[in-house]
């Protein structure tokens, strides 16, 4: 071929003027389908995509679907030998290059990363910890989910007489906040911990409780800034956890999870809401970390192995004395085809969940405090949640999960939609839900929004073992026990491997792969 090759032909799904190649440029999703060029002319003053935008997936997808090395040159060598190279600039990438630096001070450690900035990760992470912090103080029952917006204060005595549903749904609410009682009466305490593990809290409220429809919709949203899907995709065992209404006269004990709470919700129980209980390990900028350079392949040899990164225009190789894959679990197949089928299965399985994090800045806070709310949860919005960050900062979470599906196969779903939707529709969401929620106390999106940043995560939450979508949690075995399997001088980290939602998961997998490595 001998013609160079931009992440951007791989974005258009290789341009066809460049290649001569007969590839439409059709919308992203199914393997051989690559995400049409629409955003990449979006970009009006004051607004700003990061994260897994269309460039920073280009080459995965292309991977994925087979295209990459149809179009691309043989790799050429760099010259370059390190004594670790990591894939993945993430929270476990990172951890893993500081903790190989704390083990070896004089080491060369090379970490590489498809992204074009490093503060991603952090960014989410920072924002995981406030949100579990404090609760919503509000709920806008959205036009999308009850016909028109209103907005219930919840701090506001009687606030369920607020919500815009019938007496009987109303009564029901009160009823799950104030008296309910208990719905197994027969059964152990055990029994009824295994009985709400079969159920997600939809299937509770609505099958169990019996509640008004409306209760169900009203509740929906809930874990949706935590967990990014919502009560049709949460398990009840999980909702008991993490108290919500309903459970009360059960009687079960408060003092401890139920051995059949998930990973997160248990941690987040002894260790207390909001704290990682393992520290990130320190970096002082020794390790090389070299961006927007996606990692292609990575190779076990007799004396060394090899990694091959994509740098814009040309396949790159170094030479590693050891290797630690801390990117997604899914992409790690395609990286080393080598491995065995049962292990390359369990990688793939790793389904992470979709979701967005807008960082609106305004030019003032008076409109919030006229409202007398700061954090808001919506029914049914495309943005599920926002809050203010003083002292003048807007935070809003979207959670594009299909949850009705499950979260597997619901956050695949999701990420199909996510990749087909406009940037332009993702700020007319923005501007005109703050519109609708703070317009009555005087704000104006056209003069008060300064400028908005989204952070669009398709890959974002780490899938995590939880009833009732996995049979075999909590005694196993799991396919996360075969999928982190070191394989020659590679190991595998990040999150997926845990599999634990909370960031310090993505730690703990980088100091196990780091001691794999080291013996």
């Amino acid at each position: 071929m001998n013609q160079i090759i931009s992440r951007r032909d791989f974005f258009d799904g290789i341009a066809v003027s460049a290649l001569g190649s007969p590839v439409a440029r059709v919308a992203h999703g199914a393997p051989g389908q690559a995400e049409t060029p629409q955003n990449a002319a979006y970009g009006p003053r004051g607004f700003t995509v990061r994260g897994d935008t269309s460039e920073a997936l280009s080459v995965p997808h292309a991977l994925r679907d087979g295209r990459f090395w149809a179009h691309a040159d043989p790799p050429e060598a760099t010259g370059e030998r390190y004594d670790l190279v990591v894939a993945g600039g993430g929270r476990s990438g990172m951890s893993a290059a500081a903790e190989w630096l704390r083990r070896d001070p004089g080491a060369a450690v090379l970490v590489l990363d498809n992204h074009d900035e490093a503060a991603g990760q952090a960014r989410r992470d920072a924002l995981r910890r406030r949100i579990r912090q404090e609760r919503p103080d509000g709920v806008m029952c959205d036009a999308e989910t009850f016909g028109a917006d209103t907005l219930v204060r919840l701090a506001s005595p009687g606030w369920a007489d607020e919500v815009p549903i019938a007496e009987r749904a109303r009564r029901d609410l009160r009823m799950l906040h104030e008296d309910p009682p208990d719905w197994f009466p027969r059964l152990s305490a055990e029994e009824k911990q295994e009985r709400l593990a079969a159920l997600t809290y939809s299937e509770f409220l609505l099958q169990v409780c019996g509640v008004h429809p409306d209760v169900e919709r009203f509740c929906r949203t809930m874990p949706c800034r935590e967990w990014a899907y919502d009560t049709r995709a949460f398990g009840a065992i999980d909702a008991w956890g993490a108290g919500y209404p309903g459970f009360g006269g059960l009687v079960l004990d408060r003092d401890k999870p139920s051995r059949l709470n998930s990973p997160s919700v248990r941690q987040e129980w002894q260790a207390g809401a909001g704290e990682d209980h393992v520290a990130t390990p320190p970096s002082d900028g020794r390790a090389r970390l070299r961006l927007s350079s996606p990692v292609v392949f990575a190779r076990d040899g007799a004396g060394a192995a090899t990694v091959g990164y994509f740098d814009g225009h040309q396949v790159m190789t170094v030479e590693a004395g050891s290797v630690i894959l801390a990117c997604w679990s899914a992409v790690v197949p395609y990286l080393v085809p080598e491995l065995p089928e049962d292990q390359r299965r369990a990688l793939r399985s790793a389904i992470r969940v979709p979701l967005l994090h807008a960082t609106v800045r305004v030019r003032d806070a008076r409109a919030w405090r006229r409202l007398g709310v700061l954090r808001v949860r919506w029914t049914g919005a495309y943005w599920c949640f926002c809050e203010l960050e003083s002292p003048a900062t807007v935070h809003l979470l979207a959670a594009p999960c299909r949850s009705e599906l499950g979260p597997g196969a619901g956050a695949a779903a999701g990420r199909r939609e996510l990749v087909r939707t406009p940037y332009g529709r993702l700020e007319h969401t923005i501007r005109d839900q703050l519109a609708r929620l703070l317009g009555p106390a005087g704000f104006d999106p056209a003069a008060d929004i300064e400028a908005i940043t989204v952070d669009r995560w398709g890959h974002a939450n780490t899938p995590e073992y939880c009833r009732p979508w996995h049979p075999y949690y909590p005694d196993g075995p799991f396919p996360a026990d075969v999928a982190r399997r070191k394989f020659g001088r590679i190991a595998i980290a990040g999150s997926d491997s845990a599999p634990v939602g909370r960031g310090d998961a993505a730690v703990s997998a980088a100091l196990r792969a780091v001691g794999e490595l080291a013996r």
